[in-house]
């Protein structure tokens, strides 16, 4: 877990119980999802396997170990797990070198929760170097602090990279909001604690108890978020 600007402690907006935002990354700031695939598709082409399209909603949002373990096994391709890490990482950089498109919305809330001092973190299943890169466009001045899949012993779907970016900022995992694309995302999210607006990327996410489901990041604002915590707590 990497700081990006000084961390903001357990500041809270005045009047409202929300005390961060926690935001992933691919398929919910950038639209990135379909690069994952399309670099899995090249990848394997490569090897000398096609992967079939169905198996796009298994990989989706998942950390790069699970998602890179079912390939293989699914293909049986022969190669290395750790060698399958650098070819589909190397393989996104280069799809990021050469556009880096934001979902609609998401530099105006980035924007907006940067102005009212709202503590914010990057939470993602992406390596450390990819994040990097990502945040470099994003702006890094937007994010107290942000959490790489690769910095933490189990990542999403599991709580800890959330509980973990809630630790950084010194606030309580209930009193925040999580913003997702995925299944996987969302069961993280949730299993920590939080609150969570989804904005489905590829698979479609049901409401529930303590989740939201919105269309598009256009729909989400700070007023939005404040009173989806008043309305939940």
């Amino acid at each position: 877990m990497t700081s990006t600007v000084p961390a903001l402690g357990t500041r809270t907006a005045e009047g409202s119980a929300l005390q961060a935002v926690l935001l992933d990354m691919d398929g919910t700031l950038v639209d990135t999802e379909g690069f994952w695939w399309d670099v899995e598709v090249e990848v394997f082409a490569g090897l000398g396997h096609t992967l079939d399209e169905s198996w796009r909603q298994v990989v989706v949002g998942g950390p790069m170990s699970r998602s890179g373990r079912f390939l293989i096994e699914a293909t049986g391709a022969d190669i290395a797990l750790a060698e399958l890490t650098v070819l589909l990482n190397d393989g996104f950089e280069r799809r990021i070198g050469r556009a880096l498109p934001l979902m609609p919305g998401a530099g105006r809330l980035l924007a907006e929760l940067t102005a009212h001092e709202i503590p914010t973190a990057l939470v993602s299943a992406s390596h450390r170097r990819i994040i990097d890169l990502v945040l470099s466009s994003l702006g890094p001045q937007h994010f107290s602090l942000s959490v790489a899949g690769d910095e933490v012993p189990r990542t999403k779907p599991h709580p800890e990279p959330y509980l973990a970016a809630a630790a950084g900022l010194g606030v309580d995992p209930a009193r925040c909001a999580v913003i997702e694309d995925t299944a996987t995302g969302v069961a993280s999210a949730e299993a920590a604690g939080c609150h969570v607006v989804a904005v489905p990327s590829v698979a479609p996410i049901t409401p529930a108890a303590r989740r939201t489901v919105v269309s598009s990041l256009e729909e989400v604002d700070l007023t939005f978020l404040r009173g989806l915590m008043t309305q939940m707590r």
